[in-house]
């Protein structure tokens, strides 16, 4: 198997988390938080699907798919346009909300179709491109993409967490 292929079936397993998680919730759960200091399950899986937009965008040199296929706008959050919801603060958490998963899953579904797209022509050699050097050592695309997979899977762990104390209620 190629690392490439390790990481599309990576990103695979994520789309179907994440789908586990949100189809069939309503908004009430969606945007529910266990506490005024805890995630949503809507926060989360916004805030992995922003983080990959904006990982594989810069790491292939694209346009963010929340500006440029108009997400922003469709979510209308009063958070400013870059924001991926890093080092958000509890205000800023419930500030994200939805009026149902269809949005959160036609976002999540489309930066994950990009990033099969950037996935399909990735070379071995490729993944040790440099693509932060505001690190020590700098990133590479191979880190970069580990590291996409694995707050996603972080992230969508935790709203299964938050899904089933929901269902547990």
């Amino acid at each position: 198997m190629r690392a490439k292929d390790v990481l599309v079936d990576s990103l695979g397993r994520v789309r179907e988390e994440v789908h586990a998680v949100v189809e069939g919730l309503p908004p009430g759960d969606l945007n529910a938080r266990l506490d005024d200091r805890s995630n949503s399950i809507s926060w989360l899986v916004w805030h992995l699907t922003r983080i990959q937009d904006d990982h594989v965008a810069g790491a292939f040199g694209l346009d963010q798919l929340w500006t440029s296929e108009g997400w922003a706008d469709r979510f209308a959050l009063d958070l400013a346009v870059e924001d991926t919801g890093y080092a958000h603060t509890p205000r800023q958490v419930a500030e994200v909300r939805v009026d149902g998963g269809d949005l959160l899953l036609d976002h999540y579904d489309a930066v994950h179709e990009r990033s099969l797209t950037c996935l399909h022509g990735l070379r071995a050699e490729d993944l040790d491109r440099v693509v932060d050097e505001n690190w020590s050592p700098p990133v590479t695309l191979g880190v970069r993409l580990v590291s996409v997979v694995s707050d996603s899977l972080q992230h969508v762990g935790q709203a299964a967490f938050v899904r089933g104390v929901l269902s547990r209620r």
